[in-house]
């Protein structure tokens, strides 16, 4: 039996035509710590949540208000959505998530998929790479002057993203950028937030905000990941 995630809807969507970013933490916490703040410096909403009887049992305090850790946030005047979690994503589940994604993209009939993962470098910090799961999306790279990665690995959810979006002919771009693993990585995200808002019309970084945030953001995702991670060694003991 494989588990089950269930992703349930608290409104109506329209996202026909629209986006979806990929905002778990499969490989490190960068991508969710950019995916968030591109989310703070636009009009993002709660819209839904991810849950799963193999994810922790727990529950985030935020201003008071109880949260599921993995939630779905909608910008409707952009026809935005972003999944966003707080939980450290075990390997074994990240086809199964990818999957799910994907299915319900097709569902919502999303346009494009965009997802991320960090390369750990110490040289050519401000390298970002792009990759395209079809002849559609590796034209859109093309168009905005990307640079694309010829070869290589994407390991975690964004590789399985790319590999299943290339069988469905779903438009995945997954953005490959540079990290010295240091903590935050203000440049890292700074340029991983600016491709973004290239691949996906509508959204915007706030590089000041950005600078002045991470820190803060980081340390308040760090520190959900490592309580959850805690209650799912727990739980398999």
């Amino acid at each position: 039996m494989y588990p089950k995630i269930t992703i349930k809807e608290l409104r109506s969507l329209n996202l026909e035509g629209g986006y979806l970013i990929d905002g778990f933490p499969s490989v490190g916490l960068s991508s969710v710590i950019a995916t968030e703040s591109m989310m703070n410096a636009s009009q993002f909403k709660l819209a839904g949540i991810v849950d799963s009887d193999i994810f922790p049992p727990i529950s985030l305090i935020k201003n008071g208000k109880p949260n599921f850790p993995a939630r779905l946030f909608v910008n409707d005047d952009i026809k935005v959505a972003a999944f966003l979690s707080h939980i450290a994503v075990e390997g074994s589940l990240h086809k199964i998530i990818a999957k799910k994604m994907l299915s319900w993209a097709k569902k919502e009939k999303i346009s494009l998929i965009v997802s991320s993962v960090p390369v750990k470098s110490t040289e050519n910090k401000d390298e970002v790479l792009v990759v395209g799961s079809t002849e559609n999306s590796r034209k859109k790279i093309k168009e905005l002057g990307l640079k694309t990665l010829e070869n290589g690995t994407v390991p975690g959810i964004p590789g399985v993203l790319l590999n299943e979006g290339s069988l469905n002919q779903q438009d995945v771009i997954v953005i490959l950028f540079s990290s010295d693993g240091t903590s935050p990585d203000f440049r890292s995200s700074a340029k991983l937030c600016m491709v973004m808002s290239q691949l996906i019309p509508g959204t915007s970084c706030d590089i000041v905000s950005l600078q002045k945030e991470a820190e803060k953001v980081e340390q308040v995702i760090k520190t959900d990941v490592d309580e959850a991670r805690h209650l799912q060694d727990s739980m398999y003991r």
